[in-house]
């Protein structure tokens, strides 16, 4: 379920990619930093929970599965 709703969040913020194929959404600059901004404002929204500064690295934005992992860790 966490996963769903993280892609239709990308989908929402950037309906020209699929989240789903994305592997290097940073390393590529497939998302850039007002879109890491907004995507853990929406996170953050939609899942009641809040993202650390220290949590703002690339390795937790490059893929869905690494979202799903760091929200998924946050609900626990």
């Amino acid at each position: 379920m966490t996963e769903s709703r993280i892609i239709q969040i990308l989908e929402e913020l950037r309906p020209d990619i699929d989240p789903r194929e994305e592997k290097h959404m940073i390393d590529e600059g497939v998302l850039d930093s007002f879109d890491i901004v907004s995507l853990v404002q929406d996170l953050n929204d939609e899942f009641d929970i809040d993202i650390d500064v220290d949590e703002l690295v690339p390795d937790n934005f490059n893929t869905l599965e690494a979202m799903v992992e760091l929200v998924d860790g946050k609900l626990e």
